[in-house]
């Protein structure tokens, strides 16, 4: 019971910590349903068997996106919790472009833990990408960010064979979403 209690305390710190932060997409929509999103995706992938990957999935934009620091999520949540956010947070003093080739490059040596993270925020992603792009995203750009987020799955191996199956749905339907009706 504890456990479950720890991950509303994280629901809680990722919807005051992103309560500013919008999608991308036109729809605009809270960023917290992305986390609420990735996190029910490896709540799945686990069975419930993993709550502090399902905290680390409400948290693991917060270091990124809102420069919460690292010590934070560390003393709230614990340092496994902490380690797997650090695992899946990009370097955002390098230039966007570098930190896409290194989501590829470093993929192999993530923890399956971390893998499982990355694929259900790809994911994530990817639906968005299909039901709510940005509106200055060209149809070239969604099909380039689908080519990218496969690459980085790739990258990964295999890891939970439901998450990535939940993955190739949202990158079809991505796909598909630019796609002319015939």
């Amino acid at each position: 019971m504890e456990q479950w209690i720890r991950v509303l305390k994280a629901a809680d710190a990722a919807a005051r910590w992103h309560v500013d932060q919008r999608r991308d997409g036109h729809a605009q929509e809270p960023y917290v349903n992305h986390l609420l999103e990735v996190a029910s995706l490896v709540t799945e992938a686990t069975d419930g068997k993993d709550p502090d990957l399902v905290i680390a999935a409400l948290l693991h934009d917060a270091i990124e996106d809102q420069e919460v620091p690292f010590e934070m999520i560390e003393r709230e949540f614990g340092s496994d919790v902490a380690a797997l956010v650090r695992e899946v947070t990009d370097d955002k003093s390098l230039e966007k472009s570098e930190r896409k080739r290194l989501q590829i490059v470093n993929a192999p040596s993530k923890s399956r833990r971390a893998a499982m993270l990355k694929i259900a925020d790809k994911t994530s992603n990817l639906r968005a990408v299909a039901r709510s792009p940005a509106r200055d995203w060209s149809v070239r750009r969604r099909l380039d960010y689908v080519d990218w987020a496969k690459s980085v799955v790739a990258a990964l191996g295999e890891t939970n064979s439901g998450l990535e199956a939940r993955f190739r749905e949202a990158a079809e339907a991505a796909e598909a979403s630019v796609r002319p009706l015939v």
